[in-house]
């Protein structure tokens, strides 16, 4: 444990580490990810998926063991329901920090298949996760303000064309395809900003997950409503865990059916579309209350 080292000194010592750790994989994985592209051969993406696989989850893991030998950290992991790694599903967790990809790679790599973030396109710059996290097939999303397309309608469904493409390519192989449906980190001032009726969480952004649904529905083994919570580092959790502060990691898998209830046309079917919301917004009430019901404790 390194853990006695002063916050002044733990952080560039802890940084270091994690920048090493995170541009080894990440060289190997798109050194690898240029191959798959300039041989664009489905035998090539066969012998090479499993490999840049587990060099992803290898980060994961070896993050994970800096952040547990960096911190004093109690880790508490609840899964409510069975995993497999043969199996397709659609994870939707709460959104608090960068840390948050490293906690679910982590937790999928000897749980569930390899994860597949919807990632937004400006992290696409942001150097090794953005070509990283494009090797290794990961979709990237440009975000419109509903003014900005209104002004060019020909950019409306945009992000719903990215999304029926991957979800294509998901069919193949076992898949656990990540959606933080909240569209951002939250932040008390994004809560109020958008006027949330959460008190820990911003709205849910409903269409994404229903068209995700819609296209691998009938192929997805369960849904994974997962709640993740930093309780005694909720404002700046990255900066507290490079600095050796990071106390507690709470992180509560609950395993949900996929039913007719939540596959259907949330476009064009109106009576689908509202069904689809409540369901949405029931899940996001209840981890609500769970995490204010969790806070009340600490």
């Amino acid at each position: 444990m390194l853990s006695f080292i002063p916050a002044f000194l733990m952080f560039p010592l802890h940084f270091t580490l994690q920048m090493l750790n995170l541009s080894f994989w990440a060289v190997l994985i798109i050194i690898l990810g240029l191959v798959k592209f300039l041989l664009p051969f489905k035998w090539v993406a066969k012998v090479l998926s499993p490999i840049m696989h587990f060099m992803m989850f290898a980060f994961g893991i070896i993050s994970v063991k800096l952040i547990r030998m960096t911190n004093k950290v109690q880790w508490d992991c609840k899964v409510n329901g069975e995993l497999s790694k043969n199996s397709w599903y659609l994870m939707m967790p709460n959104h608090l920090s960068y840390l948050d990809i490293i906690l679910l790679i982590e937790f999928a790599a000897s749980r569930i298949p390899a994860p597949k973030f919807f990632l937004k396109k400006e992290l696409i710059w942001l150097p090794f996760v953005g070509l990283g996290a494009w090797a290794l097939g990961m979709p990237f999303m440009q975000r419109y303000s509903r003014d900005f397309v209104a002004k060019n309608p020909h950019l409306k469904g945009k992000d719903i064309e990215t999304t029926r493409k991957y979800c294509k390519k998901f069919q193949s192989t076992p898949t656990t395809v990540i959606n933080f449906v909240e569209g951002s980190r939250f932040t008390p001032q994004k809560r109020q900003a958008k006027s949330s009726q959460y008190h820990n969480l911003l709205p849910p952004k409903a269409g994404g997950v229903a068209f995700t649904l819609a296209a691998m529905g009938e192929q997805f083994t369960n849904i994974l409503d997962v709640t993740i919570l930093y309780p005694e580092n909720s404002k700046h959790p990255m900066m507290d865990m490079l600095s050796g502060r990071l106390t507690h990691v709470f992180v509560q898998i609950d395993v949900l059916p996929v039913t007719e209830e939540v596959i259907g046309d949330y476009f064009n079917d109106d009576e689908f579309k509202g069904r689809f919301q409540l369901w949405l917004n029931s899940v996001w009430s209840n981890k609500d209350k769970f995490i204010s019901q969790l806070g009340s404790t600490k």
